[in-house]
């Protein structure tokens, strides 16, 4: 997997904790720079540590499963890329809370499906320290820059940004699965 194709991954896997963030900057009304950083170090923390989870699963298990790894792939992303364009249609609530439990509920939910991801990547061969680095630091990123557009703009970006997420990762899985059953991939 190129690295523009972990980082295109690395965006819609932080899609989840930019438009929580938005949610976040929009509750708290006056932003400092803390928030900013705090949101970016929660939700990127997590986005990179769930993948190599995910990662050290999969490699695992690998040889169970290696005969239908790009099915996995697929339907994983799939399933992933599904429920993020899902959410991007619902509504969703946040308090401006940054306390340890609600920050640490937020993470682990943003980053569920960051360990799915990372079970693919076992599959793939992915280079795990390359992909977990990019994936944090643009989920930091991002996080960072959610509380700010939130503060500022409102949810406007929420659902975009959930929705374009959830098409790249299916875009990406359904890339797999041709690669693989079409060109030996």
């Amino acid at each position: 997997m190129s690295v523009i194709e972990l980082f295109l991954i690395g965006i819609s896997l932080s899609m989840d904790a930019f438009a929580v963030s938005i949610c976040k900057g929009l509750s708290v009304g006056k932003i400092k720079s803390k928030h900013m950083i705090l949101a970016g170090l929660w939700f990127g923390g997590f986005q990179a540590l769930m993948p190599l989870i995910g990662f050290l699963l999969g490699s695992t298990f690998e040889q169970y499963i290696v005969s239908i790894d790009h099915w996995v792939a697929f339907i994983l992303l799939g399933v992933i890329g599904y429920n993020m364009i899902k959410e991007s249609h619902e509504e969703e609530h946040q308090d401006a809370s940054f306390a340890f439990k609600a920050m640490l509920v937020l993470a682990v939910a943003t980053s569920i499906d960051a360990l799915a991801v990372g079970v693919t990547f076992a599959f793939l061969k992915v280079d795990i320290l390359l992909a977990v680095l990019l994936i944090g630091v643009t989920t930091f990123a991002f996080s960072a820059a959610g509380i700010k557009i939130g503060s500022v703009f409102g949810a406007k970006y929420k659902s975009k940004a959930e929705l374009f997420g959830g098409i790249v990762l299916i875009a990406m899985g359904t890339k797999i699965l041709i690669e693989h059953l079409f060109f030996g991939g």
